[in-house]
Parts: structure tokens; sequence; C-alpha cells
């Protein structure tokens, strides 16, 4: 689709930093705002200006864009769920006397530093202010902790020498998450 050099600059700066297929609407947007003003007798270069002006700076448009990114919106909610979760379990590994249990210390140490390891993607992702590609990063950091919850619901219910009343509330609430985790993953497009 013909546009003026100034669309395709504000095109570019958006491709930079937005999926393919939003930029590609966005264009396609900013190229009818185009056309509409040559239509009503704009010169190219003033209607380009037009519609640029329509649209907003292109920096603001994609800064929008990455505040509203699904990765960033998971990324916060298990963010903030994870102090709860991390009591919860605490509880029940303190309760259960999980330093008896048949498992090797060094099985616990892989645990915890994978737990790190997403907690740290999970930060990447909800604080992302000017990266898209950035905010992905929720979806990645979801999955895994999607593993890590059931890992530790396999351990409490196959290792636990005795059921314990803080398993009554965690079992179910990383249920929870796990659901809420995987019904906010993308879908993927279908024809």
């Amino acid at each position: 689709m013909a546009s003026h050099e100034l669309i395709d600059t504000y095109v570019a700066v958006l491709a930079h930093r937005l999926p393919a297929d939003t930029v590609d609407e966005l264009a396609d947007g900013l190229v009818e705002a185009w056309q509409d003003h040559l239509g009503r007798g704009l010169t190219s270069e003033r209607a380009a200006q037009a519609a640029i002006a329509e649209f907003g700076s292109a920096d603001h448009i994609a800064d929008e864009f990455i505040a509203q990114a699904p990765g960033r919106h998971i990324a916060r909610v298990l963010l903030a769920t994870g102090p709860v979760m991390g009591v919860l379990w605490g509880a029940c590994l303190i309760s259960a006397e999980v330093w008896t249990w048949p498992i090797q210390a060094a099985t616990g140490a892989v645990y915890a530093a994978g737990l790190l390891c997403v907690v740290a993607v999970l930060i990447a992702a909800a604080t992302s202010r000017h990266s898209y590609r950035r905010t992905r990063l929720g979806t990645a950091g979801a999955l895994a902790l999607v593993v890590l919850d059931a890992t530790m619901i396999a351990a409490v219910t196959f290792l636990a020498p005795m059921l314990v009343w803080p398993m009554a509330v965690a079992l179910p609430a990383s249920l929870a998450r796990i659901a809420f985790a995987l019904g906010s993953l993308p879908r993927p497009l279908t024809t």
C-alpha cells in the first residue's frame, strides 16, 4: 500500500518495538487516515502529518501497547500472588517436617534455584516499559511456574509422611494459580 515517507518512518519505529501483526494493523489505520486527509484536499506532506498527529507519537503508541501486553499482566499477577504462595508452602513444608523427607538437599537447592530464576523472568516481564519482546517472558515464566507448582503438589502428595492442615489451603491455591496461568497463555491463531 502506497504511503508517505513520514508514515513509513513512523511504522519503522513501531516495527522495532511491537509484534509484526500489530504494526501491520496500525500501518493500515495510519494509511487510511492519510488517504482520508488527502481526500479532503491536503497535500501529501500535510496529510501524513495530520494522520500521525491523530495517532500520537510512535513511542507513545508503542509504550501503550507494551503497558497492556498480556505477558506483562500475567507476570504482575503471578508476582503479586508469589509471597502468599511462599507463606502457604513454607507453612506446609515446616508443618510436614520436610527435613525428614526422603529427598536430597541438592534436589531442594535445584528447586529453589529454579524458583529464583522464574521470579527473575517474571520481574523482567512485569517491569518492561519499552520492550514488547521482554513482556513475552511472562509467558515463559508462567509455564515454568506451572511446572514448579505441579512439582510441589506432587512432592507433598507422594513424599509427605503425614497430611498437615496447611496443605488444605496450599494445594487448592496452587491448583488455582496453575489454572490462571494456563488460562492466561496466548492462544495460537487458527483459521
